[in-house]
């Protein structure tokens, strides 16, 4: 999918998003996927508002889901290629904690696979997870080779150490 598209989710996104995220009394996945992403209104205004500062850009951002509280997760548009599935994905809580979480979307599947959703795996990637077998299965065959949720993340915060800078820096 092109990143010119604007509001409707890549095919893939849509598939994993049609998938059930055991939530497990607090001990699953706790993600709401959207059905498409935010508008680019809404998301400029909801940054805004989320940094408190009124001339922070929201542009590299396409919001895909929240998980209960309103932390938003979001591709990361930085890499050069129209390839959105390319891009990193992100994590902006609601209380102001910021993530990188996966590279790109392929090594977001397996963070799914390994029952951590965009917030568990920002804020408690360590905690005892409830298994996801069919995110599991999607991870298999849509993304190869299988990774480690710690992999995922490690080689994220290794690409973009300075994401969580980069974001507080705009923040008032």
């Amino acid at each position: 999918m092109s990143l010119s598209e604007k509001n409707s989710l890549p095919e893939l996104v849509n598939q994993v998003n049609q998938l059930p995220y055991g939530y497990a009394d607090g001990e699953g996945i706790d993600f709401e996927p959207y059905d498409a992403f935010l508008s680019d209104n809404e998301t400029a205004h909801w940054f805004k508002a989320w940094t408190g500062n009124p001339h922070a850009d929201a542009s590299k951002f396409r919001v895909f889901g929240q998980d209960g509280t309103g932390g938003y997760a979001a591709f990361w548009t930085v890499r050069n290629t129209p390839d959105l599935l390319a891009q990193p994905i992100v994590f902006m809580g609601s209380e102001g904690e910021t993530a990188i979480l996966a590279r790109n979307f392929y090594d977001y599947l397996w963070l799914l696979a390994a029952g951590l959703g965009p917030c568990e795996a920002a804020l408690f990637p360590d905690a005892p997870r409830v298994a996801q077998p069919e995110l599991e299965s999607f991870a298999l065959r849509n993304s190869a080779p299988a990774r480690t949720a710690v992999q995922v993340l490690q080689d994220a915060r290794a690409e973009f150490p300075s994401f969580v800078q980069n974001i507080e820096a705009q923040c008032r």
